[in-house]
């Protein structure tokens, strides 16, 4: 009995072991984002793979650009649509998640999320799309690294370039130059209110440019904007 004890606990201590040091190579990644820019994510891996099942030469479209060349208009259309309070709150917004549990259960299904930005990014960096609850607490520890070491704008910045705009579609630039053809400094207050009103759904609204959800969506978030803090 003493040995199958002394198994189980060299069993525990090694996966306490492995997760720390999956802990230390996520803080060890942000750490370097905080001066580098990401170059893919975990999700832009996972979408890509599932587009090169389907057609071996398919590539994602992605083009960092830095925060200064993207237009504010996208940035408050952003704040507005996805995280009003980013600026000020640490990482989570208790109030819209507890919205968003009472939406939720007065459904008797999952309709709201209440995911800050800071939350939608370190899924996006580094998470998988499955829905477990270890998915969710590694979500708010990540979250909690990227809020104590990066700024708000840093944050802000590498959302805007890595998040999914439509069938392999990433980023602002990329999202600009595929549905406006301009870069993601011209785009007006209109069609940045389009673009994020797409984001909850990407690739359907990708197919389904006037569905009447997402415009009616981007209309209220245009009425929005002009309240949006930014960093």
């Amino acid at each position: 009995m003493k040995k199958l004890w002394s198994w189980i606990w060299r069993i525990v201590g090694a996966l306490l072991l492995l997760l720390l040091l999956y802990q230390l190579w996520i803080f060890a990644h942000i750490a370097w984002w905080v001066k580098n820019n990401p170059s893919t994510s975990s999700f832009m891996d996972q979408r890509l793979l599932m587009m090169q099942n389907k057609h071996p030469d398919a590539e994602l479209r992605h083009q960092w650009v830095p925060y200064a060349k993207i237009s504010n208009n996208l940035k408050r259309a952003l704040i507005a649509s996805e995280d009003a309070k980013f600026v000020d709150h640490e990482g989570f917004d208790w109030e819209g998640i507890q919205k968003a549990y009472e939406k939720n259960m007065k459904k008797g299904k999952i309709v709201a999320g209440g995911s800050t930005i800071s939350q939608q990014l370190a899924k996006n960096l580094f998470l998988s799309t499955k829905r477990t609850p270890w998915r969710k607490a590694e979500e708010v520890l990540i979250t909690i690294m990227l809020e104590q070491m990066m700024t708000k704008q840093r944050i802000f910045e590498i959302y805007l370039n890595v998040i999914e705009w439509g069938n392999g579609v990433f980023g602002a630039e990329a999202a600009a130059r595929y549905y406006y053809r301009v870069s993601s400094t011209q785009l007006s207050a209109t069609q940045a209110a389009k673009l994020a009103a797409m984001v909850p759904n990407p690739r359907y609204y990708d197919q389904h440019r006037e569905a009447r959800g997402m415009l009616r969506k981007a209309d209220i978030i245009l009425r929005r904007m002009n309240f949006a803090e930014i960093p």
